[in-house]
């Protein structure tokens, strides 16, 4: 049998605040999204040799884990310090590239991608010692073709996308398609595609047994001519399957942990890091992506309604758009005039309130978490207005 790589990829997210308030108020579950941070790196351990996993942590995640005050709390759940450093394990562990607050990219202006990006970089590279990374997470799979020209001149190389919304552009075989990387291009820049599989990455998410994965690998790429990559892709501490505190009984024990003992007597499944494959194999042909996300549990995310579903969720979209647009014409403007250090601090801290507005969770929730963006969005404007008394009393 052709062997069969497996990149196996988990998105870690918390919004702003929300480990802190779980810990003060429902603290089991905030000890179980703890416990399932710390269990990755450690599940891997006793299989160095061949366990191979991406994971993705959001700018808050990252600024909630390293945070002294909160590592204080926590001391006696899990030490965030080894955890952290855990996940520099290159041998084991690939970090991908988000934004930092986790919004959905396509659905904020353009001017505040790049300032999600480089933030994000900025704690990924200070946290991870490394100064590059390879791949990126598009936070709730929500890609754009217009995103392409700003992750190359960050240095990505390749981007993951769901299967639901890759069109070929060369002839190519649904095999093809699915199981080998791309390349897409826009404005005269190119990127690597690497899709996920939408039907295996539901399974991962719910639960499942390992000979059954690997009868539907075997099945799926049957009739490929190539090295197929089948990449599943969910979140990583999220439903009962991946916080489930009894080893045997979750996705690391039960699932994991039997792949890759069968990987280990070479029966066909390899674990495998994107960028390995990718020196090893390459991309082939071409693909544009439509834009869109990732399936949530109700809908298949191809026009991004789990987001923009009401009327209050467009309205506070708008709303985004609107400051944002204050904000960078406030910012050209003071960049044109004298320097000002509290014109400066009122600008950064309305870009930090207005990127954290553009958190995707605010609007996940049907209407119940808009407020956060609002308040968000509230203080921004507050801040714009301390610009504004600023330049009237110069």
């Amino acid at each position: 049998m052709t062997d069969i790589y497996h990149a196996l990829v988990l998105n870690l997210h918390q919004p702003p605040g929300n480990l802190e308030h779980l810990l003060a108020h429902r603290t089991w579950e905030a000890k179980e999204i703890l416990y399932a941070y710390d269990r990755i790196a450690r599940s891997l351990w006793d299989h160095a040799d061949i366990g191979r996993v991406h994971v993705s942590l959001s700018g808050t995640l990252l600024e909630t884990l390293s945070s002294p005050e909160f590592q204080n709390q926590v001391y006696g759940i899990v030490d965030c310090g080894a955890l952290l450093w855990h996940l520099q394990n290159g041998r084991i562990i690939e970090v991908l590239g988000t934004g930092y607050y986790h919004p959905v990219f396509p659905l904020i202006p353009f001017a505040d991608q790049d300032e999600q990006l480089v933030r994000w970089q900025e704690i990924g590279r200070h946290l991870f010692w490394r100064q590059h990374f390879e791949g990126f997470w598009p936070p709730e799979m929500g890609f754009t073709m217009e995103m392409i020209p700003l992750l190359k001149r960050l240095g990505y190389r390749y981007v993951i996308v769901d299967s639901e919304h890759v069109e070929p552009v060369d002839a190519l075989r649904w095999e093809e398609i699915r199981y080998r990387p791309h390349i897409a291009r826009h404005a005269g820049e190119e990127i690597i595609i690497v899709v996920r599989d939408r039907e295996l990455s539901d399974a991962q998410e719910s639960g499942m047994d390992y000979p059954w994965f690997r009868n539907e690998l075997e099945q799926r790429t049957k009739w490929c001519d190539f090295p197929p990559l089948v990449t599943t892709c969910t979140d990583g501490e999220n439903g009962g399957w991946f916080r489930n505190t009894t080893f045997a009984s979750n996705f690391w024990g039960a699932f994991y942990t039997p792949l890759l003992e069968d990987a280990r007597r070479q029966n066909g499944i390899c674990p495998t890091f994107i960028s390995k494959y990718l020196n090893q194999y390459g991309a082939h042909g071409e693909v544009s992506v439509r834009t869109g996300a990732w399936n949530t549990g109700w809908h298949h995310g191809r026009d991004f309604l789990q987001w923009t579903g009401s009327q209050t969720q467009k309205d506070a979209l708008a709303r985004i758009e609107e400051v944002s647009r204050q904000l960078h014409a406030a910012r050209r403007a003071s960049a044109n005039g004298a320097p000002n250090g509290a014109r400066s601090t009122a600008l950064e801290d309305a870009l930090r309130h207005l990127l954290r507005a553009e958190t995707s969770c605010n609007f996940y929730w049907g209407e119940d978490w808009v407020s956060r963006c609002h308040q968000d969005l509230d203080a921004a404007v507050s801040c714009l207005e301390q610009t504004q008394a600023l330049n009237a009393g110069n």
